[in-house]
């Protein structure tokens, strides 16, 4: 399966997306990096005329990441549906003590669904 870590930054906050205002890691950064993560799983089996696009996602944020901490965001599912690929997908804050392992407390789960297109097609319909 597909894991990617991610340093939070002060650009990752709440505050600076706009959507809180403390100095966390923000829903809308850990969601696009639950989306990043589903591209990079399904980008191996496309050929260069497709692409993938987000159609549905589901998120549930669990805890706050504070700046400088990493997290491990990981597929931990893939199931094809009528519509497109369901991913199943995990983020955790890697462990202070061990941040090899990346084992370390839940920071949130989600769903990202993506239908398979043909590029060219997609982009003549915009």
């Amino acid at each position: 399966m597909t894991t990617l870590r991610f340093t939070v930054t002060e650009h990752d906050t709440a505050i600076a997306l706009g959507s809180g205002d403390v100095p966390v890691l923000a829903t809308p950064r850990l969601l696009a990096w639950m989306e990043r993560a589903s591209v990079v799983a399904v980008s191996d089996g496309l050929d260069a005329s497709s692409t993938s696009v987000g159609i549905e996602v589901w998120m549930r944020h669990r805890r706050a990441t504070a700046v400088g901490r990493q997290v491990d965001v990981e597929v931990t599912e893939v199931v094809e549906q009528d519509r497109g690929i369901s991913f199943g997908i995990v983020a955790r804050e890697v462990a202070v003590d061990d941040s090899a392992s990346g084992a370390g407390r839940e920071v949130a789960e989600g769903r990202v669904v993506r239908a398979v297109v043909d590029r060219a097609s997609f982009l003549a319909r915009l």
